[in-house]
């Protein structure tokens, strides 16, 4: 890259294509938990705009007919089954089963019939049954909201989009404890592997899917 031109313009040379939506749309909240949201928890983020953000694609999928899906994350007490992940990590303790930091946080209600995955690994997809889920709800299209921007929801948008299945990231609806990891992920993610979108674009997407259900 020369001095003259800028990131975006470097970028959009090598990067500059749109996936777009597909036409079997389903909704992810990511690791919606309280831990990010009590202030006395060191994993808290200062994330409640990307809550209501999500909260509202989630009343809209559900208007239209969509699946909702939600992760959390759980580990046995001690962590054996966190592997390097819990290794690495200086907070994965408060998911140990039992947590209140674990805990949906007010505001989330999961509806009966809505599909929990529980993981232990940043990716949603990883060591469950998440694409084979997807594959046989002939879904094409994973909207991407969630907890936190730079870890668990670039994973599971690149491991999205290595399943063959198609990544928006919903721009409001995603959050992370720091402005400059956020943006720097979002840009990434929206350059190599899926299309960030805005909050009310996508809601005119699942609105476009009401309509057809």
């Amino acid at each position: 890259m020369s001095e003259q031109e800028d990131l975006a313009a470097n970028y959009q040379r090598a990067f500059g294509k749109r996936i777009g939506y597909g036409e079997r749309p389903a909704l992810i909240l990511i690791d919606f938990v309280q831990a990010y949201f009590d202030p006395d928890c060191a994993l808290y983020a200062g994330v409640d705009s990307a809550l209501a953000s999500a909260l509202r694609l989630q009343k809209a999928a559900r208007a239209a007919g969509v699946p909702v899906i939600y992760t959390n994350v759980v580990y046995t007490p001690g962590g054996a089954d966190g592997g390097r992940f819990w290794q690495k990590s200086m907070t994965l303790q408060n998911f140990e089963a039992g947590s209140p930091m674990g805990r949906w946080p007010d505001g989330l209600t999961v509806d009966q019939g809505e599909l929990v995955i529980t993981k232990q690994y940043p990716s949603a997809f990883f060591g469950t049954s998440l694409a084979s889920t997807l594959a046989s709800m002939g879904v094409d299209t994973l909207i991407h909201t969630g907890l936190s921007t730079s870890g668990c929801v670039r994973a599971t948008c690149v491991d999205c989009c290595s399943h063959g299945f198609i990544p928006i990231i919903a721009r409001e609806a995603v959050g992370d404890r720091h402005p400059g990891p956020h943006e720097a992920n979002l840009f990434d993610m929206d350059a190599k592997y899926g299309d960030v979108e805005s909050e009310a674009d996508v809601l005119r997407y699942l609105e476009t899917r009401k309509q057809q259900a």
